[in-house]
């Protein structure tokens, strides 16, 4: 959603710490083993130990079929401790035991209710020069009793009444946590009338409730997810450094009928654009009036038969599900079309993708998209993107791809950190969300589109893709400050300018025009690619591969034994010949005269970015110059203009940028 300008700093205050788990030491032994490090076998049987080893003493404790608890659990963290730290929604450990309470005091961030992590923000997520800066205010909100949470918020306390266990060993513990995910899956199975059966397929009713949904839709979907995981099985290495592996059950069907006993409402919405792979609900956001002449939080629209819908945006929302919620219903904030829920994958809806919302801070990039917002935290690594969520979200955006028509590929599915500023001005406060932290290339896979080569060394492009978990470059700025933020995986890979790691970084005149020097901090985009984004090849240099951007060669390393990107091939475009440069913009504006009588022209002006002669840029999609004009309330005076200029995207630097097909000669990559 916000995200913060690049060359701002986090304001969540205080940093989400995990204590030790000394207290609760003496009641795990049993299931850890004294003395065993994580990831070890036991030397006398060889029996796995650490977490592996967890999950079998808690599913035999509580019969719990293995598949079904290593299943949820997956769902939840993929198996991940996040060293004891919360989610986003207050979830803790491998399987997301929920105290949103605790989450609350130690990071000063309420889970349910705070609307924006940077209330200062200052862009304008209308980005739209013709119609006055949009600065909503975030209205903070109280802290609500714990009574006032829901259910799917307080499961950590639930789990300690049924297991015994203090709730620090549950939040801090892997073991202990284990096991009070399976109490609760037991206690559920309970609850339902149904027996604690050996066979998974028994376990449907049980592993949907789980989820904390409310409604039927959710978490069926939940269920749904976890039996998906369990048919194909699963392998990884946890950020522990374990391997833990869910061996594939591919012809397990799981009784369904328990769940229509479990008392919860219907949930999908009729009306809704959503896959009925999908859980989803319609939360409007208003069209409304306010003031004297005013008017939110979105346009309506006539798409895609008066404009083609080219993009889908991935955001997060610098807050969390109820502040959110509260937000975009507010006609005096700004908009977007879905926002997709930390805990279960949920999905509401608020603008219909014919409409226009208010969400990318580009005018033109907002009238041909469709914004996702997803509940999470750009700089807290460990407020972790669930893998409900993800799962959810890659359903509803193969979905909307397949609708209407959008390739799967990184010039077509944008962060927000790759919508690039309308204007010079704008650059510098442009949003840096989902961050370094959104695992694009799990994203890719779960879309069914995964990253991979695409050509050999003669290709002439790269696709940048990094090991996500091995990849862990250094950042600042997670907190108040210029600490170090605690090492994590992450989507995107440094630029120099030298094949040498103590090289000064790459600059972005656009972010700094004065011509300050790059840095680590977490939302500095200037010399930062990301997973998925393709490049034209520039250089090599033993381990080192250098690429085009931001109008200057910059160089990653790029050892063929842990390679950060792989080869391809496409279309790029060039100055034509004879050009010293060319202008790179911000929005593709048709020509002033294409304008009809009423319609005020908009200026067609550069970024303070060129393309020098001789330089390469992957091609995105080509596309006429359109301007949507909606700048009154009345529906009537809306139009959509189109020019004869055409334009192509391409990947610029860490953003996209568009360039005029008169200025550009377009080559395959190869040549």
């Amino acid at each position: 959603m916000r995200g913060s300008p690049t060359t701002g700093h986090r304001h969540r205050t205080t940093r989400r710490t995990a204590a030790g788990a000394a207290a609760s030491a003496a009641l795990l032994l049993p299931l850890l083993g004294a003395g065993q490090a994580a990831g070890q076998s036991d030397a006398r049987t060889g029996a796995p130990a650490g977490l592996q080893r967890a999950f079998a003493a808690a599913a035999a404790e509580y019969h719990v079929p293995g598949s079904v608890l290593l299943g949820v659990s997956y769902l939840q963290s993929r198996w991940d401790t996040h060293a004891g730290a919360p989610s986003v929604s207050g979830g803790y450990g491998p399987m997301h035991l929920t105290d949103a309470r605790t989450a609350l005091a130690r990071s000063n961030t309420h889970p349910e209710q705070t609307a924006s992590a940077h209330p200062e923000q200052t862009a304008d997520a209308r980005g739209d020069t013709a119609r006055p800066a949009l600065h909503p205010a975030v209205k903070a909100t109280g802290v609500p009793a714990s009574a006032a949470l829901p259910a799917r918020l307080r499961t950590l306390g639930r789990a300690a009444a049924l297991t015994g266990l203090p709730a620090a060993a549950l939040r801090e513990d892997p073991a202990a946590n284990v096991r009070g995910g399976a109490a609760l899956l037991a206690a559920a199975q309970r609850k339902l009338g149904e027996p604690l059966s050996a066979d998974p397929a028994d376990w449907y009713g049980a592993v949907a409730t789980f989820s904390g949904a409310d409604d039927r839709a959710t978490a069926a979907a939940y269920a749904d997810d976890v039996y998906d995981v369990i048919r194909t099985g699963e392998r990884r290495t946890t950020d522990t450094g374990e391997r833990v592996t869910l061996t594939a059950r591919p012809g397990l069907k799981p009784d369904t009928a328990p769940l229509r006993r479990a008392g919860l409402h219907k949930g999908h919405a009729a009306g809704t654009e959503c896959p009925d792979s999908v859980a989803c609900e319609w939360i409007p956001a208003p069209y409304e009036k306010f003031g004297s002449d005013d008017y939110g939080n979105h346009d309506l629209g006539n798409r895609p038969a008066g404009q083609r819908i080219e993009y889908l945006v991935i955001h997060d929302t610098e807050g969390a599900w109820n502040g959110v919620i509260n937000s975009v219903q507010d006609p005096t904030y700004v908009s977007w079309n879905y926002t997709l829920r930390s805990t279960d994958g949920h999905v509401a809806q608020h603008v219909k993708a014919k409409d226009v919302a208010w969400h990318a801070g580009n005018w033109d990039v907002n009238s041909r998209s469709i914004g996702l917002e997803h509940e999470g935290f750009l700089a807290d690594p460990d407020a972790w993107f669930t893998e409900a969520m993800y799962r959810s979200s890659a359903r509803l955006v193969k979905y909307l791809a397949d609708t209407y028509d959008i390739p799967l590929d990184r010039q077509h599915l944008l962060g927000h950190d790759n919508v690039p500023g309308p204007t010079a001005s704008t650059v510098p406060g442009m949003h840096t969300d989902p961050g370094p932290y959104w695992d694009w290339r799990h994203y890719f896979d779960l879309l069914g589109a995964p990253l991979k080569s695409t050509a050999d060394a003669d290709g002439g492009l790269v696709t940048i893709l990094p090991d996500y978990a091995a990849n862990r470059p250094p950042y600042t700025g997670c907190a108040d400050g210029d600490q170090p933020c605690a090492a994590h995986g992450s989507s995107e890979v440094r630029l120099y300018t030298a094949p040498d790691e103590n090289a000064p970084l790459v600059k972005d005149i656009g972010l700094r025009p004065g011509g300050g020097a790059s840095t680590i901090d977490v939302n500095d985009l200037a010399s930062r690619v990301s997973t998925g984004q393709q490049y034209a090849v520039a250089g090599q240099d033993g381990d080192w591969t250098a690429i085009w951007y931001l109008g200057q060669k910059a160089w990653f390393r790029n050892p063929a034994g842990q390679p950060t990107a792989v080869h391809a091939k496409g279309l790029v475009v060039t100055p034509k010949a004879g050009a010293a440069d060319i202008p790179v913009y911000g929005r593709a504006y048709p020509e002033a005269s294409a304008y009809p009588a009423g319609v005020p022209a908009q200026t067609v002006s550069p970024l303070p970015y060129r393309i020098p002669a001789g330089q390469k840029y992957v091609a995105g999609d080509t596309m006429p110059g359109q301007y949507y004009y909606a700048v009154t309330f009345d529906e009537a005076s809306h139009k959509v203009v189109t020019g004869k200029d055409m334009y192509y995207e391409i990947q610029y630097g860490h953003r996209v940028g568009f360039v005029r097909a008169a200025d550009v000669q377009v080559l395959p990559s190869a040549s």
